[in-house]
């Protein structure tokens, strides 16, 4: 588990998340005329909105000086007319502002699932083993959903408060020099404390989203186990577990949220204390003579809008803060180091015509490289022997499996098929090649024929049905309300020995020319264990099969047994020469029959 190294940097590298901010916007450039649009309709509307108040200060004084003489009604509601007009058309480009900018988060969170979808299916097993399930779901979910928020809420708002920003000082400034300057130092001090809370908070965004997907790792992994949890009476211990982690969680989100949650108060006290000040400074000037009713009127409007986008970008900047942290995070993992290559491989083996010769010359691999595992592995299975594998846990058994097909990459020597290097060809012709069983259970919810034909188009009832008999799943078809077509869920009742006769039934049905089998009957009863040997036997015939097994009863008619221990072939041969020998397979298999 991942949170054994739970820690919040103090130091956030800026680097990284300028980098993932800039990765995000050149994401977007399939956008960037809507995106574009968008930041131009924010821009018009807060152009828009500092015009108001101009017209409101003409409005004002027309009123203010009419109560002495005479108001011109006409005037008035003309100045008014052209209010509405204008407040009318600014609503509108914010409207389709947001309409846009919906349209670009939406599209390119759209984008970033598919493409972490495709990028899960690039990336070497390694990594998937090396990282917890639960915080790659964290990624595809979370991070991008705060991309999402992040691009329709920060980006046009940033635009629009940053221009009517400049916009309203540009009119204080026309409008009254003195009381600008009034307003803008009233509001530097807002400035200054926004950055400094930013630069102090954006290492808690960033530990917020780290540890997000550590708990969505932990509860994704004892949701699985559950069973092993009860059975080991480690419900008390996985919760604390998960207590720590929420712990955690809780006072990264909070210090993150509290920070950032400091900068509107902030903002609305400063931007108070400008009224106060406007007013004050406004009465001294009114009372000189230095300005009008109507100028103090739009001032207090243009102070309202001068501090009014920095609440907004305080907001935004929030948003910002944790799109950062969540875009780094995918960009991370679509920067992820991918399998090699295979658009420029042309060599096809066909499954029909394969003959199944297998080779191993000087293989040798570690999942770590100063750590090796298969050492100078060297065998040769000749087409349509049943090969049985064997040898003590962490023999490195089904690491051969592994490297057979190519869900890892050896470090040296050669793997073949019928004297074909196996990198020669790509991955999805290898695995065409060879059905698969495991020893752990897979089933998606769907039908139970959408189970068994995995993949596979035109397979007819007559088919499933023989495949179900031979395999000893007929019964269990004939119990279900629906039979083939009943869905498999977390309600369906599936015992695991069923679950994995259906997954037989499904490399049956497969028929590829090799096949592999991890344990495969490891999780059915004795009776049905021989049903399944009986109707592997029939499947193996005339086709090579691997069948890596701890039960050595049940692979005494194997072609070739292969004793593993240590990434090394101890010993070959057929169970009873290997019995003659009494070596270590003859040890093994006499030890599972002592009292």
């Amino acid at each position: 588990m991942m949170h054994k190294n739970i820690h919040i940097n103090k130091k956030v590298d800026f680097k990284n998340l300028k980098k993932a901010l800039f990765n995000l916007f050149v994401y977007c450039k399939k956008h960037i005329w809507l995106i574009i649009i968008s930041l131009l309709l924010a821009v018009i509307a807060s152009i828009l909105s500092v015009l108001g108040p101009n017209k409101l200060k003409e409005l004002t004084n027309l009123i203010s000086n009419g109560l002495t003489t005479q108001i011109d009604i006409k005037l008035v509601i003309e100045i008014t007319l052209i209010l509405i007009i204008i407040y009318l058309s600014s609503s509108l480009c914010v409207l389709f502002q947001n309409i846009f900018m919906t349209k670009v988060s939406q599209s390119v969170s759209k984008n970033l699932r598919n493409n972490i979808s495709k990028k899960i299916n690039k990336v070497p097993f390694k990594y998937i083993d090396k990282n917890s399930h639960g915080n790659l779901l964290s990624c595809v979910t979370n991070d991008v959903d705060t991309i999402s928020q992040g691009l329709n809420n920060s980006v046009p708002t940033i635009v629009h408060s940053i221009s009517l920003l400049i916009a309203s000082m540009v009119m204080m400034f026309v409008s009254n020099w003195i009381l600008a300057f009034t307003a803008i130092a009233c509001s530097l001090l807002g400035f200054i404390i926004i950055a400094l809370v930013m630069k102090y908070s954006q290492k808690y965004f960033v530990a917020q989203q780290n540890q997000l997907g550590e708990v969505n790792g932990h509860i994704e992994e004892i949701y699985s186990g559950q069973n092993i949890i009860k059975i080991y009476n480690a419900t008390d211990e996985q919760k604390e577990k998960f207590f720590k982690l929420n712990n955690v969680l809780y006072k990264s989100a909070w210090k993150s949220q509290f920070l950032s949650g400091l900068m509107v108060p902030i903002v609305l006290f400063i931007g108070n204390f400008s009224y106060v000040a406007i007013c004050v400074v406004g009465a001294i000037l009114f009372t000189n003579g230095q300005t009008d009713i109507g100028t103090i009127v739009a001032f207090i409007m243009y102070a309202r809008m001068f501090t009014n986008p920095l609440t907004q970008l305080a907001q935004s900047f929030a948003y910002l803060q944790s799109t950062a942290a969540s875009s780094e995070r995918v960009f991370k993992f679509l920067g992820t180091k991918e399998i090699s290559d295979e658009t420029k491989i042309n060599k096809y083996l066909d499954p029909n015509t394969i003959k199944g010769n297998v080779k191993f010359d000087n293989v040798c691999f570690g999942y770590d490289k100063d750590k090796i595992i298969i050492d100078n592995l060297s065998c040769h299975v000749k087409a349509g022997q049943k090969v049985a594998i064997v040898g003590p846990t962490g023999a490195g058994k089904t690491t051969i499996v592994n490297l057979l097909m190519r869900f890892y990459e050896i470090n040296d020597g050669k793997i073949s098929i019928d004297g074909v290097d196996t990198k020669s060809i790509t991955r999805k012709n290898l695995h065409e090649l060879f059905g698969m069983v495991l020893q752990d259970t897979w089933l998606f919810k769907g039908t139970l024929r959408e189970n068994l034909i995995f993949n596979n188009e035109n397979v007819s009832v007559e088919e499933l049905d023989k495949v179900c008999s031979e395999c000893g799943l007929n019964y269990f078809v004939k119990t279900l309300p629906k039979g083939y077509e009943t869905i498999l869920d977390e309600n369906t009742n599936v015992s695991i020995g069923q679950k994995q006769l259906i997954t037989i039934a499904r490399a049956m049905i497969q028929n590829s020319p090799m096949i592999i089998l991890d344990e495969a009957t490891s999780n059915v009863d004795t009776r049905t264990e021989i049903l399944i040997q009986n109707s592997m036997d029939k499947l193996s015939k005339n086709r090579t099969s691997f069948v890596i097994a701890h039960r050595l009863s049940t692979i005494k008619n194997a072609d070739l047994i292969l004793f593993i221990n240590e990434g090394k072939i101890v010993e070959k041969g057929k169970h009873k020469d290997l019995l003659k020998k009494n070596g270590v397979y003859a040890k093994l298999y006499n030890s599972q029959f002592e009292n």
